[in-house]
């Protein structure tokens, strides 16, 4: 019978060597991460162009709209809404009933960045433009 001897043989040469296979894997993964495409959704907003200092003040009775930070998240008037949808029907019909009147944004400081977009999309898509939005003066 013949027998190797245990002492030329040792049980690690027996063991594939792993580390090129890993290099292969982490250099694809880095080239996927690289290569992968991120659809951005964006939305166009035009702000206009004032200075900080000077601001205009709302004179006539305006349709004023509310960003609360907590739900609900909208109010025509100072009256809540129940939900979006009830939200920008009651909108539009007041904006349609009187067209003259300025639309005048009042956000909450802990209100959601979402839920204005969301306000600034449906202005847009509608097509109301005279829009001002009222911020609170800071102290210095």
């Amino acid at each position: 019978m013949i027998r190797a001897s245990n002492s030329s043989w040792d049980t690690d040469e027996l063991k594939p060597d792993l580390t090129p296979l890993l290099d292969i894997i982490f250099i694809v993964m880095v080239f996927l991460l690289l290569t992968a495409s991120v659809k951005l959704q964006s939305l166009d907003v035009e702000l206009p162009q004032t200075s900080t200092e000077v601001l205009q003040e709302t004179h006539a009775d305006p349709i004023t709209i509310n960003l609360l930070a907590k739900a609900p998240y909208w109010a025509l008037q100072g009256q809540e809404a129940n939900d979006w949808q009830s939200f920008s029907v009651s909108l539009l019909k007041e904006v349609n009933a009187n067209p003259k009147k300025p639309v005048v944004i009042g956000a909450d400081k802990g209100a959601s960045v979402e839920h204005m977009l969301k306000l600034l999309a449906l202005l847009q898509q509608h097509e109301i433009k005279a829009t001002q939005l009222l911020m609170e003066e800071e102290a210095s």
